[in-house]
């Protein structure tokens, strides 16, 4: 045996990276302080991987070679003060899978929004273009696991800032930062700057043969780019001018242009519509372009994507109201980008659990777009101290039935109700996954 590994967490991550340590000899103890789920449950009791739950057991854990923590987990649990105490290393399961994914490359995106759009899209480009592939991380699937189960020649990894905390050596081929707005700050003492370090770490230990791909018309990546040592090879998008080497935007065409190559293609062409899009769009043709797809793939790619479930996702068009579930919009910024990307009257359905939100974001486009709000959440102060004086028609509601019929009851044809919550979901859901689908059966049931 090659040591002790001890998993925090038995999600999704936790026994992807158990089946991973098991396989290469580590002895392997997984501890989850919750109920662990029945599905993991079954898959660590097949392959014989001790566990425990609803407890972590400090002799069993402290006596652990090495550590790998659930991104859910917070530096202030009292199992962590205890192992930083002691000096046992800490990792994360994308630091795990990555020391043992062999030859293959790795194209990993993070920021606060579009990470997911653009992770499917980059997905949706390689498998396109005949790579193989498998979409892994922070959108559902572990990445331990697909190493384990089904090793792929390519990963196209989406990288939350929890999972960039506790990297080592994690070095994608090509790393894609697509903004960086506040959010998750309760996990980061409420300071962005620790928040922005996390997300620059995705490129910390590139080096000149690897791409890192950003924003340049993102104020916080910007302002943060120089405070950070980057030694991999920069390549940019924007709309706000024209660039020798990256993507941009200019009079409703994307240029891409890398090495001696250059490819133009209408955002009408687009198969996802809205500002925010054409930014996803071009952040993963820009991945695609940098482990050298073609251009005629990219092309056909970007006509035939989907977008995807809880992003901007068309449920119904009932007497003239169109509904759309926009669940994953879990912080103010993806509201943002919903709102800005509207053309009709709004009702939209706001609240959930607050991260530290400063709704003043939103002032202007709910002034200009949005005629009644329907709260949906257990504490809705803060949203009707912020719209309060801008929105007459404002109701609270306890449960995604309830806030679809008051919505309802306030649109007109030709009007959209919109979910986009721009809140976490636990106070009245599992999820956000369980919010939409919820949100999608109560207008089912109009």
């Amino acid at each position: 045996m090659k040591g002790k590994i001890v998993i925090l967490g038995a999600g999704e991550s936790g026994v992807g990276a158990a089946l991973l340590a098991q396989k290469m000899q580590y002895a392997v103890f997984v501890s989850d302080s919750t109920t662990i789920k029945e599905e993991y449950k079954r898959e660590l009791t097949e392959k014989g991987i001790r566990f425990e739950e609803g407890k972590h057991t400090e002799t069993e854990i402290l006596h652990a070679d090495e550590i790998i923590k659930s991104p859910g987990i917070p530096e202030k649990a009292a199992i962590m003060k205890r192992i930083r105490e002691k000096q046992i290393p800490v990792i994360s399961e994308i630091e795990f899978a990555f020391r043992y994914k062999g030859k293959s490359k790795v194209i990993a995106i993070t920021g606060s929004n579009g990470k997911t759009t653009t992770t499917a899209l980059t997905f949706h480009i390689c498998k396109h273009a005949g790579e193989d592939c498998a979409m892994v991380g922070n959108i559902g699937y572990s990445f331990a696991k697909q190493v384990v189960e089904d090793p792929k020649a390519l990963y196209v990894v989406e990288v939350s800032s929890f999972q960039l905390d506790d990297i080592k050596t994690f070095k994608p081929d090509v790393a894609v930062l697509t903004n960086i707005t506040e959010d998750h700050l309760d996990r980061y003492d409420y300071k962005l700057q620790n928040y922005v370090a996390s997300k620059f770490r995705i490129a910390a230990y590139q080096t000149e043969e690897d791409v890192f791909i950003y924003n340049l018309d993102d104020e916080t990546t910007m302002k943060n780019i120089n405070t950070y040592p980057i030694k991999s090879t920069k390549a940019a998008i924007t709309m706000s001018k024209e660039l020798p080497q990256g993507a941009y935007l200019m009079n409703a065409k994307m240029h891409l242009k890398w090495k001696s190559e250059e490819m133009q293609m209408s955002v009408e062409d687009f198969a996802i519509k809205g500002k925010h899009n054409q930014y996803n769009s071009m952040a993963a043709s820009m991945a695609a372009t940098a482990i050298d797809i073609r251009k005629e793939k990219i092309r056909e790619a970007l006509q035939t994507f989907e977008s995807l479930e809880h992003r901007m996702e068309s449920v119904a068009n009932i007497k003239g109201v169109e509904f759309i579930n926009d669940s994953k919009a879990t912080n103010v910024n993806s509201t943002w980008f919903a709102l800005e990307s509207m053309t009709k009257p709004i009702i939209l359905i706001l609240g959930g659990v607050d991260k530290g939100n400063d709704y003043s974001l939103l002032k202007e486009l709910v002034k200009e777009k949005v005629k009644a709000i329907v709260c949906m959440g257990t504490d809705n102060r803060k949203i009707h101290e912020a719209f309060g004086d801008t929105v007459s028609l404002m109701v609270n509601t306890e449960s995604a039935k309830e806030a679809v019929q008051a919505a309802f009851h306030f649109a007109n044809k030709g009007d959209v109700v919109l979910l986009s919550p721009a809140c976490a979901s636990f106070d009245l859901f599992k999820n956000y996954e369980d919010r939409g689908k919820q949100f999608k059966q109560a207008v089912k049931n109009l």
